[in-house]
């Protein structure tokens, strides 16, 4: 390991159920911090293939579903925007290397399209450019009047019998909702 290169002090890395920040290393063991506290001590005659974590670089991938009337075009545009704007932010934009780009179509669901998305960027800080890039996809989403999937119910018959019906669930939501209000909770619709 230590002729590989494999780990340094101070990187991620991954072998088995062992992973952790590699604290030290000797010629017979390393020493692992996991990321909740305890300390492994793992005997290189144990530790197998080695996955660095924190090495180069990391490519995060997350999927995002919309509805099936989303224009994926306008919804690649979007996201192109805020790849841009990611990388302007003084804070993240030197920790991208690639930034976020739609990817393209993945699935067809039951209620939405999936699609997916991708960045690269330096290591250990995927999550965190990751987690800000979905928030503002959320709202130019919202001001854009992109939907994400959500179920849906159709009801067959005529239309009074469809009114009827979207009338009941209507009034059921209220009347559970008003209910969760009274004791402190709220209830999804």
């Amino acid at each position: 390991y230590m002729m590989d290169d494999a780990f340094r002090v101070g990187e991620y890395i991954q072998s088995g159920s062992y992973k952790g920040t590699v604290e030290s290393f000797s010629i017979r063991s390393v020493k692992l911090r996991h990321h909740r506290g305890p300390v492994f001590t793992v005997p290189f005659g144990s530790l197998g293939a080695v996955q660095n974590m924190s090495r180069d670089w990391v490519i995060d991938k997350f999927m995002i579903n919309v509805s099936y009337d989303a224009d994926v075009a306008k919804v690649k545009k979007v996201v192109k925007g805020i790849g841009a704007a990611l990388l302007d932010d003084p804070e993240l934009g030197p920790l991208i290397i690639e930034t976020v780009k739609m990817k393209g179509v993945e699935q067809f669901g039951d209620y939405g399209i999936t699609l997916s998305f991708a960045m690269t960027t330096k290591p250990g800080h995927q999550t965190q450019i990751r987690r800000r890039a979905q928030a503002m996809i959320k709202d130019a989403f919202a001001a854009h009047s992109i939907h994400f999937a959500s179920p849906t119910v159709q009801v067959a018959g005529d239309e009074a019998q469809a009114t009827a019906a979207a009338a009941a669930t209507r009034d059921a939501i209220a009347k559970r909702n008003a209910a969760a209000a009274q004791t402190g909770e709220t209830a999804a619709e």
